[in-house]
């Protein structure tokens, strides 16, 4: 790394290259604690539920998949041969996303989005991807929202109870079950679902890098914990023993939330864009370029993902805020240099993907044979997407997993992962 960018971030309290097996044992204790109920960040919620042994055959389930920025319903119907299909499939906006809501507009707004699928099914699986504690019934109680959502008087209601009696205020029949799921969960599920005939996994690890970040896994029988063999949800981005950056710091106290979700603000897609401004403004403060790029960075308003990513995969393309500079008024060195902070973020976001899964992985107890691996079903833009995320985990679970530990692993996705995931946890009893 150019010599002046890493006195930059030295300056700065950023990291680099921060130890992956370190950060893992340091999440995996706090999980430990978590599942022995003593005080830890990561919540470690019990699910109640494992993959199912047989396949669906011969149902339909209605499928809500709410998080991010996005509301996505469906029909999902499995013939008689357990091949499913999805019909009906509309995107929306996620409530309280673009302004606060009280708990009755909250649930009137998803009645409404779920209109077009009225009585064509009598259970719900229903991914709702924030921290629930879900209750042996299925249902989950809100224990807090992530992801700039604004309706404060949703956290602590019961989702699907809540949600059902809305319906039935809207005429609809009486709806038999209704199971709450964390999007980790429906990949966990899809993960074992999507599982070849060739296939033989010997654990499942669930994990989303997208708008927000949290990973789930199978944890087995613990009598010290006091916990039965079923899938966890970790609520990993609550994790707080993380090196934050004067970049980090100051963009928090700009969310919705300060002093919370700090691994997940080290890591998702809605949060890399914004510590990346934050990041270039103060290098431009710095004088870490030179005196045309310091002005026209100061001029930036705002930066997404997006945009960052954009750049990252083309310095100087003319499309792209930052690429206009580098391509028009920059030196080589400052988009060197510009390019070394922005991608200097970015590996930062996959180094605590890898401790994550690490964690996970060590936490199942498998994964000792190579010919039975950990299945981990990743989705997300920003794991799939930005620049070098995937192929870094790859070189770090590679290196540290495989190499150090002596631990197999393989890293999947599907087709309409989490809706098929929720589809399942719809028909589990």
């Amino acid at each position: 790394m150019n010599n002046s960018v890493s006195a930059f971030l030295a300056r700065h309290n950023f990291v680099n290259h921060v130890d992956v097996l370190s950060v893992a044992q340091a999440i995996r204790d706090d999980m430990i604690k978590g599942l022995k109920k003593e005080p830890a960040d990561q919540d470690m919620i019990p699910t109640f539920c494992n993959p199912p042994k047989t396949s669906a055959k011969g149902k339909s389930v209605i499928v809500i998949d709410a998080g991010g920025t996005n509301f996505r319903s469906c029909l999902v119907t499995f013939d008689d041969n357990g091949k499913p299909e999805i019909s009906d499939m509309e995107k929306t906006k996620m409530p309280g996303v673009e302004k606060e809501l009280s708990k009755k507009e909250f649930f009137k707004q998803f009645a409404a989005n779920l209109e077009h699928l009225k009585n064509k099914a009598d259970r719900i699986g229903f991914c709702f991807s924030y921290p629930m504690e879900i209750k042996e019934n299925g249902d989950g109680v809100l224990l807090g929202f992530s992801k700039e959502v604004k309706a404060p008087e949703v956290v602590g209601c019961e989702i699907g109870k809540c949600l059902v009696e809305e319906l039935t205020a809207n005429g609809w029949n009486t709806i038999k079950r209704i199971s709450l799921c964390n999007d980790t969960v429906a990949a966990l599920l899809a993960g074992a679902a999507c599982a070849t005939s060739g296939d033989r996994y010997s654990s499942y690890i669930g994990y989303i890098l997208g708008t927000g970040m949290n990973a789930a896994y199978i944890q087995p029988a613990c009598d010290v914990c006091k916990v039965d063999e079923q899938i966890i949800v970790c609520e990993s981005g609550k994790f707080t023993s993380v090196n934050r950056s004067d970049f980090d710091i100051d963009f928090d106290k700009t969310t919705n939330k300060p002093g919370t979700f700090l691994l997940e603000k080290l890591c998702s897609g809605a949060y890399l864009g914004p510590v990346s401004w934050f990041a270039l403004k103060a290098a431009a403060k710095d004088g870490l370029f030179t005196k045309n790029v310091c002005d026209a960075v100061d001029t930036i308003p705002s930066l997404s993902l997006i945009e960052v990513d954009q750049y990252l995969h083309g310095p100087y393309n003319t499309n792209n805020v930052l690429g206009k500079i580098c391509a028009e008024i920059a030196t080589e060195e400052d988009c060197d240099k510009m390019f070394q902070i922005l991608d200097a973020i970015v590996e930062r976001s996959a180094r605590y993907a890898a401790a994550i899964l690490t964690a996970c992985a060590i936490q199942t107890g498998k994964g000792k044979n190579a010919a039975k691996p950990i299945c981990m079903l990743c989705d997300g833009t920003t794991f799939f997407k930005t620049h070098m995320v995937k192929e870094r985990v790859h070189g770090y679970l590679d290196e540290v997993l495989t190499k150090e530990l002596g631990i197999f692993w393989r890293i999947t996705s599907c087709d309409n992962d989490i809706t098929l995931g929720a589809a399942i946890s719809g028909l589990i009893d």
